[in-house]
């Protein structure tokens, strides 16, 4: 079984995330390599998917919505599974007991999930490091209001366990020939 991890990650947060969903996969016995969303061109050669993007301003970055949109039909007849990382801290909720990586889902997921059949997306905390070069109009905003620079914590709050879980998950369910988990 050949899986494609495709990602579209603008600092490099999600790009391990999409390295450390392969490693476990291949830990698992499958062959599965991590690639570029902007890079991938055919889908020939692939029995599964899990394609990520990092989120900005609720919305997957273009490399990773297009690679969707465009190869919808040869994705919706293969298993695919949806991540997107982004949201910043360890609480999984808010002070009002909100669910914040529920509110951190971008905009285009149902549509997507619905497009190709997908069988799970999840949501990963991500890494923000202050000083980093901004990209993108809204990182250069931030980068100016002090307020605003305080609102987003500094760290790495990628959940390792969490994610090398799911990613086990999804390799059991492909060697099982399962396609719902």
């Amino acid at each position: 079984m050949h899986v494609l991890v495709a990602y579209a990650s603008r600092h490099g947060s999600t790009k391990a995330i999409a390295e450390r969903i392969a490693e476990t996969l291949r830990a698992a016995g499958l062959d599965a390599e991590a690639r570029p969303a902007g890079s991938v061109r055919s889908l020939d050669g692939y029995d599964a998917f899990v394609i990520g993007s990092a989120a900005y301003m609720f919305q997957w970055l273009k490399e990773a919505t297009k690679l969707v949109r465009r190869h919808r039909a040869a994705l919706a007849a293969r298993p695919v599974w949806l991540f997107s990382s982004g949201p910043l801290g360890t609480e999984a909720t808010d002070a009002e007991g909100r669910d914040q990586k529920v509110a951190a889902v971008p905009k285009e997921i149902a549509e997507l999930r619905a497009a190709v059949g997908a069988r799970d997306h999840r949501v990963f905390f991500g890494a923000y490091e202050r000083g980093r070069k901004p990209i993108g109009l809204a990182e250069r905003f931030v980068g100016l209001m002090p307020a605003a620079r305080e609102a987003f914590p500094e760290g790495d709050f990628r959940d390792w366990p969490e994610i090398e879980a799911w990613a086990a998950d999804i390799a059991s369910a492909l060697r099982q020939g399962r396609t719902d988990g």
